[in-house]
């Protein structure tokens, strides 16, 4: 009839559909409707009317689901996913039900009942697009999760859907599988059994957001002087870093980090002085163990950070002797200059991006020019040129740098831990020189057996010359200092490898997951998520997998991977190679 209005709102549209249907169907009829039927009963209607939902659409093996939100709908599609998965665990891989998900936030047309419109559409298109298992989401609901939701999106670019006018900007929940990746987060880890305590970032108050990295800088200084207490149990930076901009609970903190103090506090630095507030709060009570206020000159900041730990340590641990506190006062340079360009580097470097990596290299020469004998900027940009040669974008030139930086690290600072377990790590990497660079790696975990990154790098280091259980031990522990880093992927990456050495490929793909879902970006993660999948004869994750690192560097193949190998034995080379093979890499 014209002249009849059109009812139109704004909605999150949610639409699925299960992966292989005929498939599972031509196998076995009655099997494939009883399990869809129990999946939609137990799964798929209670999480929908559970993220207040409404299902308004049911279309044989698919269905659509409208959100009052793009938060309710994504979180949702979560619990689905990771639902779907462990409701198909028991099955071989061939028979699982799985399912594609994509999701839009749009204008739509309401006809009774029903939905119609771009909106719907959008969201079906970005649905069929959807790796197995899988999100796909529109840029209009990235824009409004991605801050109030704990996943990683991988970024597709701007994509031709059929039937769609203009390009839609997709994201993905990184990796395939991207359910079953998505797991809870205990409600409490167990407390150590000795004094543990997250520092928290301290607000820049310089009123200058550049400023955002001396803050940040010095934040990280405070952890590694606390690390250097045998007696005390400290969360590795990237964890606590994950509080940063929010308002926080210091009770949740201490449950979601396991430790019995946080640190938080401020820093402001203007007109050549610089003032550091902080307050050391007892978690489980929220009582204030000690709060203060230090000042002093911008020259004077390293002694400023040693007042800060000084006062801390001894707040909680009146047992550390004067000689342990001594220690922790190491610093690796006197150029406040170049100390600067350290911080930038340091806060420019975890984007992990290749513009930001190149920068960070830029920087750390700087500063090393400045100060020839600033050992740790030279452990440091030894290791960022890893990161370079580790995802494909070292020259000869780079490895020859970074071999030079990482030897001059090692041979003038025999006693600072971070320099030298992070300059034996990329010594191992450059030139295979195993045993130097472990007895150097032991030395580093002597001094600070409470570093993340130490333990981290010893696992790598004792992976590659398959020594796996004490390399798992060292990865396992890294992670419980380090519990919720965004870039724990680097520590299940090694855990995936280590477990691919002891042909243990179901825990290996475990952990192979977790590393594409923390790092999607990461070469590692798509690399042991092929061989574990293949060499279980999962094919079709397998497949997946060789797409993403084809995607990551074009030019991979067998004999780039044996180009850039690292492991010292040839048997564990060949096990590598074999798994790459089965997944379909190309030889050449």
């Amino acid at each position: 009839m014209t002249g009849e209005r059109v009812e139109r709102r704004l909605a999150a549209i949610l639409a699925a559909d299960v992966v292989g249907y005929t498939r599972l169907v031509s196998a076995d009829e009655a099997d494939a409707l009883s399990r869809l039927s129990k999946l939609r009963r137990d799964v798929i209607e209670p999480n929908i009317a559970g993220h207040s939902g409404r299902l308004f659409k049911v279309m044989g093996d698919g269905f659509l689901a409208e959100f009052a939100s793009a938060v309710q709908a994504v979180s949702c599609a979560l619990a689905i996913q990771t639902e779907t998965e462990a409701a198909a665990s028991g099955f071989d891989d061939a028979q699982k039900i799985r399912l594609r998900i994509g999701i839009h936030v749009g204008d739509v047309m309401v006809e009774g009942e029903d939905l119609m419109g771009d909106g719907i559409n959008i969201a079906a298109r970005l649905e069929s697009i959807a790796a197995a298992g899988g999100i796909s989401v529109s840029r209009a609901v990235h824009d409004q999760v991605r801050d109030r939701v704990k996943i990683t999106f991988d970024d597709k670019g701007e994509v031709a859907l059929k039937n769609i006018a203009r390009p839609v900007q997709v994201f993905a929940v990184a990796g395939a599988m991207s359910a079953a990746l998505v797991k809870a987060a205990p409600s409490a880890l167990a407390l150590p059994d000795k004094p543990s305590i997250a520092v928290l970032p301290f607000q820049n108050m310089s009123g200058d957001p550049e400023q955002e990295y001396f803050a940040d800088g010095m934040v990280e200084d405070i952890i590694t002087a606390l690390t250097r207490f045998k007696s005390l149990f400290v969360i590795a930076r990237n964890s606590s870093f994950t509080y940063k901009g929010n308002a926080v609970d210091i009770k949740q903190v201490g449950r979601e980090l396991g430790v019995r103090y946080v640190l938080e506090g401020s820093v402001r630095k203007a007109g050549g002085r610089v003032r550091i507030t902080g307050q050391l709060i007892e978690a489980a009570t929220g009582a204030h163990i000690w709060a203060d206020r230090i000042d002093g000159a911008l020259e004077g900041v390293f002694e400023l950070q040693d007042e800060v730990t000084q006062r801390v340590v001894g707040a909680i641990e009146p047992s550390i002797t004067q000689a342990e506190i001594a220690r922790a006062k190491v610093k690796s340079t006197s150029n406040l200059d170049a100390y600067d360009l350290y911080l930038k580097a340091l806060s420019v470097h975890y984007s992990q991006t290749r513009t930001d990596v190149d920068e960070a290299i830029r920087l750390l020469e700087h500063a090393i020019t400045l100060d020839p004998g600033y050992a740790w900027a030279k452990a440091f940009a030894a290791y960022v040129h890893v990161l370079r040669g580790a995802q494909g974008w070292a020259t000869p030139e780079d490895a020859a740098r970074a071999k030079a930086l990482a030897r001059e690290a090692i041979q003038s600072s025999r006693d600072e831990p971070n320099t030298i377990g992070y300059a034996a790590h990329a010594l191992a990497w450059l030139t295979h020189e195993y045993d130097f660079s472990l007895a150097v790696m032991d030395r580093a975990i002597h001094l600070n057996p409470n570093s993340f990154n130490i333990l981290m790098r010893s696992g790598w280091l004792r992976t590659w010359v398959a020594d796996v259980d004490p390399a798992i031990d060292h990865f396992l522990r890294s992670i419980r200092l380090n519990p919720v880093d965004p870039q724990l992927g680097f520590a299940y990456g090694g855990l995936a490898y280590a477990y691919i050495i002891k042909g243990d490929y179901k825990k290996a793909l475990e952990y192979a997951r977790r590393t594409a879902h923390e790092m999607p970006r990461y070469l590692t993660s798509w690399v042991t998520v092929a061989i574990a999948a293949a060499s279980l004869g999962n094919r079709q994750e397998a497949h997946e997998a060789k797409q993403r690192i084809l995607e990551i560097m074009p030019g991979y193949s067998l004999a780039t991977r044996f180009a850039m190998t690292v492991f010292r034995d040839q048997w564990v080379v060949e096990r590598v190679m074999h798994g790459l093979r089965l997944a379909g890499l190309p030889e050449d």
